[in-house]
């Protein structure tokens, strides 16, 4: 049974996710203020450059939040961004005591904020339900940690481990409430990435198709630059860019490409291939935080070997292909069972017949 602080740090939780996808390059935060037992106050950060989730919610409690208790997810900012100070602000305020979901790991915040609040004589609690708001803020903890993006690979597999038949054909493994959640995802991410062969077989979009959501940026990695002038995704009414990753020096290409609208970005080679840890680098780099990886085969394959994958979302259908049916990862394998790539943190979820699992890669085997 959770106990009262937990209770409350879930209502927080649940507050911060309704920013998911429109704070970057800000975390998503959630915030409550409570006063005998009472929520008194609420907010949550809705977009960057705006008001952050302690300030909504010391609004809304008014006097009330003197001497009061703040659930905050993540730690109050103590420098000065586009706004100024949380901590300051709940200082200034009388707040009475502060519980934290997890430290900031920005390195212009790491612990500046809880100082500032006990310094001026405010208790300090940090750590509750630790682990959920970690989970909710992936992306913005690897970006802010290590300059990359937080990579997630998405793959709709039949229950015999198959993302198409001998054919091609994958049209559609997973059911429409699964191909939805992957749109509302979509809409939450800062790039979809994709392979030029998925772009030759699928012609696919990549945009979010969520009422009142947002495109991501399209990544296509081409290293030979095979994609067709024609492609779909050359010619969206979309907000959001098309890069195309490659290693080809056809200028002539590279300029019909850029007229048709996209951007070319030019990467180190790997094995004859995009090398994908400079694109990585490379979209840190424009503050791109997070990244679905959603095919083919050869894309995953290579990121699988290159251990670059943060996080897997694998759906499964009630249907078996059999016979000579692609598998998701190209490329060779673990030759052994206790050298093969192995998932902890595990989730399901049921998507009416369909299943996500959903698991990060063991640390200690990061490749395969």
């Amino acid at each position: 049974m959770r106990d009262i602080h937990e209770k409350f740090m879930l209502r927080a939780l649940s507050l911060a996710r309704k920013g998911v996808g429109k704070t970057a390059p800000n975390p998503a935060v959630g915030c409550i203020i409570v006063r005998d037992g009472v929520i008194v106050g609420e907010g949550w950060h809705r977009k960057a450059g705006t008001p952050h989730a302690e300030v909504h919610a010391l609004a809304q409690a008014g006097d009330a939040a003197r001497g009061a208790d703040v659930y905050v997810t993540l730690e109050p900012c103590a420098h000065h961004g586009k706004t100024p100070p949380c901590a300051k602000a709940l200082i200034k305020t009388g707040v009475g005591r502060v519980f934290i979901g997890m430290v900031d790991p920005n390195p212009k915040v790491n612990g500046g904020g809880m100082a500032m609040l006990l310094a001026a004589g405010i208790s300090v609690k940090s750590g509750i339900l630790e682990e959920e708001c970690r989970r909710l803020n992936e992306p913005f903890i690897k970006h802010v940690t290590t300059g990359r993006p937080f990579v997630i690979l998405k793959s709709a597999l039949t229950l015999d481990g198959k993302i198409a038949t001998a054919t091609g054909d994958s049209r559609w493994i997973t059911n429409d409430r699964s191909r939805r959640y992957v749109h509302k995802l979509r809409s939450q991410m800062d790039a979809v990435m994709v392979g030029g062969r998925t772009v030759l077989a699928d012609d696919p979009q990549l945009t979010s198709r969520v009422p009142g959501g947002k495109d991501p940026i399209r990544v296509v990695v081409d290293s030979s630059l095979r994609i067709p002038l024609n492609a779909r995704l050359l010619h969206l009414h979309s907000s959001a860019p098309t890069l195309i990753a490659t290693t080809s020096g056809d200028e002539a290409k590279i300029s019909r490409l850029e007229a048709a609208g996209a951007e070319v970005l030019r990467c180190s080679g790997y094995h004859g291939h995009v090398d994908l840890d400079d694109l990585l680098r490379q979209l840190g780099e424009r503050g791109v935080q997070s990244v679905l990886l959603e095919g083919g085969r050869e894309l995953a394959g290579s990121a699988l070997h290159r251990g670059i994958i943060d996080k897997f979302l694998l759906f499964y259908a009630p249907k078996i292909i059999g016979g000579e049916g692609l598998d998701p990862f190209a490329g060779p394998g673990a030759e052994r069972i206790d050298g093969a790539l192995r998932l902890t943190r595990i989730r399901t979820r049921r998507f009416g017949d369909d299943i996500l699992v959903e698991g990060y890669p063991e640390a200690a085997c990061s490749q395969v």
